[in-house]
């Protein structure tokens, strides 16, 4: 396998000059500043705010994180917890359950509460991505700080990375991918072939833990660029001396993180609460061919009038380039290619591939154009009903296509650098080409809102007096990604030592869905759709005498304890009309009981 790309001269005959701290300095600079400015709305009040366009997702992180420290302090199992969803619980493994920052952060959740830790980490997490690729690129590759900080902080705050970071810290922690790569080109060394296999297949355990989707598509994307770069005439022959290394790096590899995530990976495929694929769309959650020429909807272009609705949502802009960028890609990929030695076209010629081949798959199983679609097949029709494939929504490939980008606008830098070109105009060109293409693209701050506060009831305590240790109370309405409010107070009491309190419901994937796949949260019974329709609506729903009997069923099989309805309700998607629902409590359980600031109702246990 390539010592490098291939674009470089290895690290070892770079002159230590290249190195230049100034510009290191000025990386970790940028890239710490910007990461605080597109999460700055957060950090206004980090327990009072959340992500506008998915505190759903938020709320389920800040969750995963106390439930995790929990987990941990407690000697319970952190892939599968009966504290949600109720009495069936919930398999974490294959949901994304994050579980080694939980661990690792766990005193910092304890000492400040989940969502200011679920800030740290996603603020950290766009720092480190932008600094990993620079490291990797100024380090192992052996380019200048400037292109390595263009190709770095481009890819750090991408678009598809800056859409993500609305509350999405497994899709942030792009900075695995630089160090999954380093380590995959160390294999190379056979000398090292034991120590380097175990260092990688720990590296995989830890992103399959953060990122599992993001693993399975780094996977995917070196093994095309393997697989090219490898057969190409002019490395043929040095892939074939460094085969056989190389593949007994990976078999080490595949024992070492085998060993580790062998009881998740058992969970994943074949225990209690498994399903198969997700209850998403393909056709929905695929990337529109329009939206790789379109802007980001939090960039600067987007913040002009410029951003597009080509996104099944704003949390999945994967592409997003903007047109500017997409020649600028081109123009550089000409200008390395003349330039280059065969050696180094196999690797452009590899990563083309890489960009292409997922572009292509992004487009999902059918082709979208500005909307519509196009009766076109597509290569991810047939690949999406494979196993693991098909718990991929392939909108999200097109996030494999941006560090492409990165590196080869950083080894274009280099080699203007190296080589300016002769003419002033073209010089000029080249400049107002790179600000033409990177300006629009600056990131803007995430969209915030002030959140509904944790009732005192939870925070003081006072819920300890209304359900037995470990019993059920659940809020109404009941939880669901558009109704969070029950994992956040249940994260709180986690972190704050409180006891365990256990909620119907929630929000997590699991089976229930068509065919066998999954879907979000529970299959649904009557008394969560009554909370539902009344809390959207503002109406009380026609209750009958057989409703009663189907509620009263409801609440034997989620044995259910007390029923709480704070003063202010959280919806993540609509607002909440919290008089509505009481009233429908009252008819189904009677008069509530106010206690401090909420409204309870104590169901009597058979």
């Amino acid at each position: 396998m390539p010592t490098s790309p291939s674009l470089a001269p290895s690290p070892a005959s770079v002159p230590r000059a290249v190195r230049d701290r100034r510009a290191d300095l000025v990386v970790v600079l940028a890239a710490l500043a910007l990461a605080v400015w597109v999460t700055s709305g957060l950090w206004r009040d980090p327990n009072g705010r959340a992500i506008t366009v998915n505190s759903s997702d938020q709320a389920l992180f800040e969750w995963l994180l106390a439930f995790g420290g929990h987990a941990l302090t407690h000697g319970e199992n952190p892939l599968f917890t009966y504290l949600i969803n109720v009495p069936d619980g919930v398999n974490l493994a294959v949901n994304t359950s994050i579980t080694v920052y939980a661990v690792v952060f766990a005193p910092l959740t304890y000492l400040i509460g989940p969502p200011a830790t679920f800030l740290v980490i996603l603020t950290l997490n766009l720092a480190a991505t932008a600094l990993a690729w620079y490291w990797l690129l100024s380090r192992q590759f052996g380019l200048g700080g400037l292109a390595a900080g263009v190709g770095g902080l481009f890819i750090g705050f991408s678009p598809g990375m800056v859409s993500h970071a609305n509350a999405h810290l497994n899709w942030t922690a792009g900075w695995l991918v630089p160090l999954l790569i380093w380590r995959v080109f160390a294999l190379r060394r056979p000398e090292h072939r034991l120590r380097d296999g175990v260092i990688l297949g720990v590296l995989v355990a830890v992103a399959f833990s953060i990122a599992a989707e993001g693993l399975f598509f780094t996977a995917l994307a070196l093994g095309v660029f393997v697989a090219v770069w490898a057969l190409h005439p002019a490395t043929r022959d040095e892939a074939r001396a460094v085969l056989p290394g190389f593949l007994g790096g990976l078999a080490v590899t595949a024992v070492t993180a085998g060993v580790l995530l062998a009881y998740p990976l058992w969970l994943h495929f074949a225990g209690p609460q498994r399903f198969h694929g997700t209850g998403f769309d393909a056709v929905i959650h695929s990337e529109d061919v329009a939206a790789y020429g379109a802007f980001p909807s939090r960039s600067l272009a987007g913040e002009a009038g410029l951003g597009t609705q080509l996104a099944p949502n704003p949390t999945e802009e994967n592409s997003f380039f903007g047109y500017p960028l997409l020649v600028l890609t081109v123009a550089s990929f000409v200008l390395l290619w003349r330039r280059a030695a065969p050696g180094r076209r196999a690797t452009l010629w590899a990563l083309g591939v890489v960009a292409v081949t997922f572009a292509v798959l992004s487009f999902g199983p059918v082709a979208k154009v500005e909307g519509r679609r196009v009766d076109l097949p597509l290569p991810f029709d047939l690949l999406g009903h494979l196993p693991v494939v098909n718990a991929a929504l392939p909108a999200r490939l097109a996030l494999v296509v941006a560090p492409v980008i990165g590196v080869l606008l950083a080894y274009a830098v280099d080699q203007l650098r190296a080589h300016p070109p002769r003419r002033r105009p073209a010089r000029l060109a080249w400049g107002a080409g790179f600000a033409a293409a990177l300006l629009p693209l600056l990131p803007m701050p995430l969209l915030t809102v002030e959140r509904e506060p944790i009732p005192k009831f939870i925070t003081s305590g006072t819920w300890t007096e209304y359900v037995s240790p470990g019993g059920v109370l659940t809020p109404l309405p009941l939880t669901l990604d558009v109704y969070p409010d029950g994992q956040r107070w249940q994260a709180y009491a986690l972190a704050h030592q409180q006891g365990e309190f256990t909620i119907p419901a929630g929000f997590f994937l699991g089976p229930g869905g068509p065919d066998g796949r999954g879907q979000i949260g529970p299959p649904r019974r009557l008394l969560s759709d009554l909370m539902d329709q009344a809390g959207r609506t503002g109406l009380v729903p026609i209750i009958t005498a057989g409703t009663v009997a189907v509620v009263r069923e409801d609440v034997r099989h989620w044995r259910i304890e007390t029923l709480v309805l704070a003063d202010e309700v959280h919806g993540a998607k609509w607002p909440v009309d919290e008089d509505a629902i009481r009233r429908t409590a009252t008819v189904l359980f009677g008069e509530p009981q106010r206690v401090e600031d909420v409204w309870v109702w104590r169901v009597p246990q058979s």
